[in-house]
């Protein structure tokens, strides 16, 4: 009986995870969550609320509307991707290149974003609303606004 007991939670216990992370392309959810590694992955919608995401290489990957509030994405490289309509919601951003990154419509509502690079990234309709920023080029921005320096 006991056998039988621990047979069927074995069988069981995947389904209890399916739905807490999931995109529209499976498989490179897969490749990202296994290696750390998704260079232009299509990861749009997908759902990574609290992921240890730290070192990540997401280079170009589709983020679109993700669902990244709580995760944990020091040292990510996100050149080039598409976080537009992201939800960054007490995410931890520190040391990740957002270099010519698209974070248009994206919330960062209390994030703590640290010493990143946002280079030439898209930032349009940003919610800030009590977000940590410190050493990353994010501000109001206006008339006295300077170009943002990239890493060397």
């Amino acid at each position: 009986m006991k056998l039988q007991l621990l047979a069927a939670l074995a069988l069981a216990t995947p389904l209890f995870f399916t739905g807490a992370v999931k995109a529209d392309n499976s498989q490179d959810l897969q490749k990202l969550l296994s290696t750390g590694e998704c260079v232009g992955c299509n990861l749009r919608g997908a759902n990574l609320s609290s992921a240890h995401l730290i070192g990540a290489d997401l280079r170009n990957a589709n983020l679109q509307n993700a669902n990244l509030s709580g995760a944990n994405l020091e040292g990510a490289d996100l050149t080039g991707a598409n976080l537009s309509g992201a939800n960054l919601t007490s995410a931890y951003i520190t040391n990740v290149n957002l270099k010519q990154a698209n974070l248009d419509n994206a919330n960062l509502t209390r994030a703590k974003v640290y010493d990143s690079n946002v280079y030439r990234a898209s930032m349009d309709n940003l919610t800030l609303t009590d977000a940590e920023i410190y050493h990353t080029g994010i501000g109001i921005g206006g008339e006295d606004a300077v170009e943002i320096p990239d890493w060397k």
